[in-house]
């Protein structure tokens, strides 16, 4: 029969982002032959990435609204990155649509090319530690994780020897120490929110942001040159995406095969086992569909993507999608609630020269404090804050300068530079099963394939948590007696921290959870879902880096496992 001809790769992996990438490495480097699927187009760097282009090369000179570079994009060009230098990095919402409630906005930011949102995210890297991993134990909400910081830490140094993390080292039991590439330095105004704070609160710590930017040449790459504008792609790649470094090192084994514009419609099951067989594929150019067979599937496509994929999955085996029999697959969806934030400027910093510190794209860091020791009135978990102390050039002070011609220019010529300050908070969301996606049986993409409904709200305990935040970067900000000009209360809608996870989570029991403790689903032990779906709870770090670690961590079970022929 012609399908007995087909290619039967040892896996196929579903994205190529940051987990992909992890996961077309670790495989093929251990002998697995891995067929790679991206939803997206390949990119080009000489004309895609924009880390160098000046205002004036842009039709609009970077200053138009979205609506003007971007019309099929309401939802992306809410998002900073998505401006007339790097909007094509993100999706064509028009093409890529998916539902809400009216009274519940939910901002879905994403990207489909090679690469995925590695070439657009913030880069921050934080290790989670078991007072996010055991958080159910200590509080008694919700159910812990199946691993502990003990099963990740080989893999948390596995993913850092090889990205290169830079950073400080703090030995702060909430906050493991990553093995870190030289640390990056405070500014003048940092040192003086650190002075204030630390001698004021011996539980609060400002420390300089860890960050997958190297500091120093490291695995043939270059170190950063701190043009500041990592968002728009980095030619050097001196910052993790996998395009840069783990797609080259899979690709270097001769076992990847690589195949963009690729958007995978469903797992195709084998109606004798109930196992995946293989995907079913639709090009994202011709719209034709085909199929593609491997031993072993590894979802990669990042949280919502990966969930809508397996609940679109539906045969006999899996009614209700695939992997599904516990009803959790959709359910538990979290991210950072955050946009809680205040800023201002630096008095005593005032009329201080440029530094060029806004070429240093990174920040600082306030690790989490509350309930870690001492258990707070009004909610449990806690929140960490990134933020920074610069100069401001006068190039964004002449915007706020009224006038025309030569008295203008000199006007902002001589103008005194203004030391401006911001912090942030960064807030867990508790897992909620009410906050969840299904497919919207109603609406189709540009591909014919059904879509998600995000029905996701922030709860009581993020909200009390919002309101101390901001209290504290206020108490924080007068201990160091900068002057606020400027703060919110109002957050940003779930989805719009681009740090979206849960939704496949892990677990011990397979009546609760989708995944076991080697995102293997419980349904089928040949299909794998290692991205931000998997998360139990988020935490209040940055998500990424763990995901990476939790993909190699996998990726070395499924080898292990096919050497057994468990698979």
């Amino acid at each position: 029969m012609q399908s007995s001809k087909r290619k039967v790769y040892d896996a196929i992996v579903v994205g190529s982002g940051a987990t992909g990438g992890w996961a077309a490495k670790v495989l093929t480097e251990k002998g697995l032959h891995v067929l790679v699927l991206e939803a997206g187009r390949k990119l080009d760097e000489a004309k895609d990435f924009r880390e160098h282009t000046f205002p004036w090369e842009l039709k609009y000179r970077g200053l138009a609204a979205g609506a003007k570079y971007a019309p099929r994009q309401p939802i992306q060009s809410r998002c900073y990155a998505a401006n007339e230098y790097g909007y094509h990095l993100f999706v064509d919402d028009i093409d890529n649509p998916y539902t809400t409630p009216e009274d519940k906005p939910f901002w879905w930011i994403r990207g489909r090319h090679v690469g995925g949102r590695s070439i657009t995210w913030g880069r921050q890297s934080y290790r989670m530690s078991d007072y996010d991993f055991k958080a159910a134990s200590r509080d008694g909400y919700g159910e812990d994780w199946p691993i502990s910081y003990a099963d990740l830490e080989p893999y948390y140094n596995q993913v850092e020897d090889f990205v290169g993390i830079s950073g400080s080292y703090e030995n702060l039991p909430q906050l493991p120490d990553s093995r870190f590439l030289p640390a990056m330095k405070m500014t003048c105004g940092e040192h003086l929110l650190k002075k204030g704070v630390e001698a004021k609160w011996n539980e609060r710590k400002v420390i300089i942001g860890r960050a997958a930017i190297l500091t120093k040449p490291h695995q043939g790459r270059a170190a950063c040159h701190w043009c500041g504008h990592c968002d728009r792609g980095c030619s050097t790649h001196s910052y993790y995406s996998s395009p840069g470094s783990t797609l080259p090192a899979a690709e270097k084994t001769g076992r990847m095969t690589l195949k963009p514009n690729s958007v995978v419609r469903e797992i195709i099951v084998d109606t004798n086992t109930g196992k995946a067989k293989g995907v079913r594929v639709v090009n994202q150019l011709s719209k034709q569909e085909r199929e593609e067979y491997g031993k072993v599937i590894v979802l990669c496509a990042s949280t919502l993507e990966s969930t809508r994929i397996l609940l679109n999955s539906q045969s006999r085996q899996h009614p209700n999608g695939f992997g599904n029999s516990s009803g959790a697959l959709g359910h538990y969806l979290m991210d950072h609630m955050f946009s809680i934030s205040a800023g201002g400027v630096v008095p005593q910093l005032f009329g201080s020269e440029y530094d060029f510190s806004d070429g240093r794209a990174n920040g600082i860091y306030v690790p989490r404090f509350r309930n870690i020791k001492d258990k707070h009135k009004d909610f449990i978990r806690g929140y960490g804050m990134q933020g920074s102390v610069r100069v401001s050039t006068n190039f964004f002070k002449g915007r706020q300068i009224p006038g025309f011609g030569a008295d203008f220019k000199k006007m902002v010529r001589e103008a005194k530079n203004e030391v401006s300050w911001g912090l942030g908070a960064w807030c867990e969301m508790l897992p909620d099963k009410n906050n969840k996606v299904t497919i919207d049986p109603n609406k189709k993409d540009a591909w014919g394939i059904p879509v998600l409904h995000v029905d996701c709200k922030h709860g009581e305990n993020e909200k009390a948590m919002a309101k101390d935040a901001l209290e504290t970067i206020l108490e924080m900000a007068d201990a160091a007696k900068f002057t606020v000009l400027q703060r919110s209360m109002t957050p940003a809608p779930p989805g719009f921290c681009i740090h979206e996870v849960g939704t496949a989570r892990m677990g011990s029991d397979p009546k609760t959870s989708v995944l076991n403790k080697f995102n293997q689903t419980w349904d089928a032990k040949n299909v794998f879902v290692t991205d931000g779906a998997s998360y139990v709870t988020i935490g209040c770090q940055n998500p990424t880096l763990t995901m990476m670690a939790i993909t190699a961590r996998a990726c070395d079970y499924i080898v292990e496992e096919m050497k057994r022929n468990n698979l």
